[in-house]
């Protein structure tokens, strides 16, 4: 019966193995999503979150301490909101496109999970059926088996009460 499961399972396996949908994504991703990506993973990490904190407190400093009187820009800082707000408005933007390919990315594999659920249904009704077709086999068997059984039986007892007589 091993043998029999094995067999029909090697006629269900996959002819070529699943490649993985991260690489079927980004094969066709060019530079600049690539990039936006890069932008993401970057403005979203603690490094950049700590690294220009240190920056703003260094400008802070450097204005308002060391250069004092002749600082580049001095106190309320115009300069330096004009730049953080010509960066927020650049990363927004790129961050913003990182997500929508995110979730596009989402909905691709989420389509590869269907896909291969429904191939795993098919599989499964396939090998259900296949098992109801052997246990109606081994029924018919048992069945003629126990016949067989019965009528060798039977001219036993006849052959006894021949010999009896």
């Amino acid at each position: 019966m091993n043998t029999a499961i094995r067999f029909v399972a090697g006629h269900l396996r996959r002819v070529s193995p699943a490649r993985d949908p991260n690489e079927m994504f980004n094969e066709g991703m060019t530079f600049g999503e690539r990039l936006a990506d890069r932008v993401a993973t970057i403005g979203g990490s603690w490094s950049f979150i700590v690294g220009f904190a240190l920056f703003l407190a260094a400008w802070a400093i450097l204005n308002v301490w060391i250069l004092a009187a002749n600082a580049f820009d001095p106190f309320p800082f115009i300069f330096l909101n004009l730049m953080l707000s010509m960066l927020a408005a650049l990363q927004a933007p790129i961050i913003m496109m990182s997500q929508n390919r995110q979730a596009a990315k989402d909905r691709f594999e989420a389509r590869l999970d269907y896909d291969t659920n429904q191939r795993a249904e098919a599989q499964i009704n396939a090998l259900s059926d296949q098992v109801a077709e052997l246990r109606d086999e081994i029924r018919f068997l048992v069945a003629a088996q126990r016949e067989r059984l019965d009528d060798a039986g039977l001219e036993a007892v006849e052959t006894r009460q021949r010999l009896q007589a």
